[in-house]
C-alpha cells in the first residue's frame, strides 16, 4: 500500500527539531519581493517556506517558483496555489519535478474531506491520492480539513473529520474562522487526539503572542499575517518572527511529542 501517512517522529527529523517547526506563509507579488522574505526566514532560522499566489492566478506563480528555486536550490520550499485542490496542483508539481524544479510541498486549502459521508466514500480524496500518486510529485502534502473559507464543519464532527484526513494526506491542517484569526484552542485539542500520532499543522492567527497556547499540541505553524509588519499583506517583520521563534524554543519543553 503506498504510504501516504507522515507521523510526527518522521516529520521533526525531516526538519530536525523536535519542537513545533515554523514556516512562514509568503504572499508572493514578485522574485524581488519573494527573494528579501525568503532572506528573512533564513536569517530568522526557518528551515522553510511557503509560497502562495494570493494576487494572480497560479500560472503566474510558476517562473517565480523556478526563479526562486535557481536561487535558493536546497532551502524547503511549498507551495499554496489559491484555491486549487491536488486535483489540479499535483500534475503541475510533477511536471516541474521532471523539469528539474523540486516543491518540497503543496499545500491545499481544501483536501475535500467530507464528513457527511463514510469512510470509504471519501470520493474527492480519493481520487485527489491517485492523481498525486500518478503525478509522480514526490513532495510532501498538507491538507485543509475544516479550513477557513470553505464548508463549515460542524464543531461536533472535528473528530471524526480531522481523523478521516489522516488518511489522505502527509500533514492535517486546520485553521481559524479566517485570515488573520487565530484557531479555537479546544477545536486544535479535538484534532490533535483524533490525529494521533499524526502530523497536524495549524494556519491561521498565530502570533508571538499566543503561540504558547498551541504548542503543546501543534507540529507546524504556518504563519503570514501574525509575523507581518503591521498593515502590511506582503512582507515579514524579522522582529516579530524572532520573538515567535524565541517562544517556541524557550516554551517548546511543554510540546507533549516524544
Amino acid at each position: 500500500d503506498w504510504d501516504i501517512k507522515m507521523n510526527r517522529n518522521e516529520f521533526h527529523l525531516k526538519f530536525g527539531s523536535k519542537k513545533p517547526i515554523v514556516l512562514p506563509v509568503i504572499h508572493v507579488l514578485d522574485h524581488e519581493q519573494t527573494h528579501n522574505n525568503i532572506s528573512t526566514a533564513i536569517v530568522c532560522g526557518c528551515p522553510g517556506v511557503f509560497l502562495i499566489n494570493h494576487d494572480f492566478e497560479k500560472e503566474k506563480l510558476i517562473p517565480i517558483i523556478k526563479s526562486i528555486r535557481a536561487e535558493f536550490p536546497d532551502y524547503w520550499i511549498g507551495v499554496n496555489f489559491l484555491a486549487v485542490t491536488g486535483e489540479f496542483a499535483f500534475p503541475i508539481l510533477g511536471k516541474l519535478q521532471s523539469e528539474g524544479i523540486f516543491v518540497d510541498g503543496y499545500w491545499a486549502d481544501d483536501a475535500c474531506i467530507d464528513e457527511r459521508c463514510a469512510e470509504n466514500d471519501q470520493l474527492i480524496a480519493k481520487k485527489i491520492n491517485i492523481i498525486r500518486k500518478e503525478s509522480g510529485w514526490q513532495g510532501l502534502y498538507v491538507g485543509g480539513t475544516a479550513f477557513k473559507k470553505q464548508r463549515e464543519v460542524d464543531p461536533s464532527m472535528y473528530a471524526y473529520s480531522s481523523r478521516l484526513a489522516t488518511n489522505h494526506m502527509d500533514i492535517v491542517v486546520t485553521s481559524g474562522i479566517a485570515t488573520g484569526h487565530a484557531a479555537d484552542v479546544n477545536k486544535i485539542n479535538i484534532f490533535r487526539e483524533s490525529c494521533g500520532e499524526n502530523t497536524l499543522a495549524v494556519a491561521s492567527g498565530i502570533t508571538p503572542e499566543n503561540v504558547k497556547e498551541y504548542i503543546k499540541n501543534v507540529d507546524l505553524f504556518m504563519v503570514a499575517t501574525g509575523i507581518n509588519f503591521d498593515n502590511d499583506f506582503y512582507n515579514i517583520d524579522p522582529n516579530k518572527l524572532n520573538r515567535l521563534m524565541n517562544v517556541i524554543k524557550n516554551d517548546g519543553e511543554n510540546y507533549e511529542h516524544r
